[in-house]
């Protein structure tokens, strides 16, 4: 299982129920690494997609507490060990958590690779990504070049347990 995230130099991921930045090249990233996979999210992140609606393409799985939460076009579980068992033989590259921040917390420990677009920015935040580079069982496996696009310096990153 994999994960994919826009964090700050905080590690901040979100404030108030939404992304702290709108990037272009890393919502592309994210399409074009997600498209026709797995993805794994907390019901206020489905919520806070266009439309509220499940991401087109892909296979939605929803954690929610709440047992009487359903949509449209995404199975809902109510545990992470509900998604990792609906998942069952489908993980590793095919599968991808995106959010949000308890969710990421939750599911982190059956994850492998983590895709991290960190930006250089601290806005302030509200929901937080585990800092993987405080973390011993995580390394920083690949490092890409400095970008810009949508105002933001940012560069692409590969962590890998170890």
């Amino acid at each position: 299982m994999q994960a994919i995230v826009a964090v700050s130099r905080n590690w901040g991921i979100g404030k108030e129920g939404e992304l702290l930045f709108s990037i272009p090249a890393d919502m592309r990233f994210f399409r074009s690494m997600t498209s026709g996979k797995t993805v794994v999210m907390g019901r206020k992140t489905l919520e806070s997609l266009p439309n509220g609606m499940p991401l087109k393409n892909r296979r939605n799985i929803v954690i929610s507490s709440r047992f009487d939460y359903q949509v449209e076009g995404a199975e809902v579980v109510h545990s992470p060990a509900e998604a990792v068992h609906l998942l069952g033989d489908e993980t590793g590259e095919q599968v991808f958590v995106i959010g949000g921040g308890e969710v990421y917390r939750a599911m982190l420990p059956f994850c492998e690779t983590i895709y991290v677009t960190k930006v250089d920015a601290q806005p302030q935040a509200d929901r937080f990504f585990p800092d993987l580079d405080s973390m011993d069982d995580w390394r920083l496996a690949e490092q890409g070049e400095e970008q810009s696009d949508g105002g933001y310096n940012f560069r692409f990153c590969v962590y890998k347990r170890k």
